[in-house]
């Protein structure tokens, strides 16, 4: 068994700037970098939104330096992933695979995973012209035409951020008509820059080193045909990594943890931070300043007394 003051669960920008600020207040935190270590930005090619790099940073070396820096400051990067928690009974027990901690204060930084189609090319090509983040990755499809999948909010959010950049945005709906609110709809209708495709399934995308075009099927005929593109959108939702805190801490319906005062969760002692949370912003920035919050709470909550 491994005790500990604090650990943090995730290791995505949330999670390792948690460790940051932990490491510097001398809580030796442990982190428990989970099955994605870096989190989603570890699938990101060229970052240009997050402050302090003005000529862009790759996804995988920003998760680098910041794990660099969390251990610098003398936090513990465990390649484990949590399988179990208990934080019904203090101190809180987590465990892995490999091994049982007790901690007395738990950050929690698990994220949330884009929806995927999960056909043959889609992983291939992630980061090469497909992404679930215009915001993200808009950027770097200035006068290319792109696809967006998905008939909800979130698919008219995206497709109008799109709009800003690529010379066309066509919307891939599977059914025949939007899901998407009213406003939200009428919004994306009005934009002579978005067009649309419904009865449509995305079946495969095509490409070698990088998107070159979708094949789709008519869903009324079965025909399938290829249309040519230069990125690929998924924006079918995000699931929130929270399933092993059903039954431990409050979630609310679409599965993201519940939140008090920022980063508190319904039990004291357990601190939220990023897009386990978060379903709105999903930025690294936002995560990084959440894991921050997280961090410092952690510290007033030991320091009052609780270690």
């Amino acid at each position: 068994m491994v005790t500990t003051r604090l650990l943090i669960l995730g290791s995505g920008p949330a999670g390792y700037t948690a460790a940051i600020y932990a490491a510097r207040a001398d809580l030796a935190p442990i982190v428990l970098s989970g099955p994605e270590p870096g989190g989603q930005l570890m699938w990101t090619t060229e970052v240009e939104n997050y402050p302090g790099f003005p000529r862009g940073i790759l996804g995988p070396d920003l998760m680098t330096a910041m794990k660099e820096q969390a251990e610098r400051f003398g936090a513990s990067v465990v390649p484990q992933s949590a399988t179990r928690v208990d934080v019904h009974h203090h101190p809180w027990r987590v465990w892995t695979d490999h091994e049982e901690y007790q901690a007395e204060c738990l950050v929690v930084a698990t994220g949330a995973s884009a929806k995927w189609l999960n056909f043959p090319n889609e992983q291939r090509l992630r980061g090469k012209g497909v992404s679930a983040c215009a915001t993200c990755d808009g950027f770097f499809f200035r006068g290319q035409d792109v696809v967006v999948i998905g008939g909800g909010d979130s698919a008219m959010e995206e497709a109008l951020f799109l709009t800003k950049f690529a010379n066309q945005v066509t919307v891939l709906v599977r059914a025949d008509k939007l899901r998407a609110s009213k406003i939200m709809a009428h919004r994306a209708e009005a934009n002579t820059k978005i067009s649309w495709r419904f009865n449509t399934e995305v079946v495969d995308v095509l490409g070698q080193e990088l998107v070159t075009g979708v094949r789709v099927k008519d869903t009324l005929t079965g025909a399938t045909t290829d249309m040519a593109a230069h990125g690929m959108f998924l924006a079918i939702g995000h699931q929130p990594n929270t399933s092993l805190f059903r039954g431990q801490l409050q979630l609310d319906d679409r599965g993201y943890l519940t939140i008090t005062n920022q980063v508190f969760s319904s039990q004291p002692g357990v601190f939220i931070a990023g897009d386990v949370a978060d379903f709105r912003y999903r930025q690294a920035v936002t995560a990084a300043g959440w894991g921050c919050m997280a961090a410092i709470e952690a510290e007033r909550y030991l320091s009052a007394g609780r270690e």
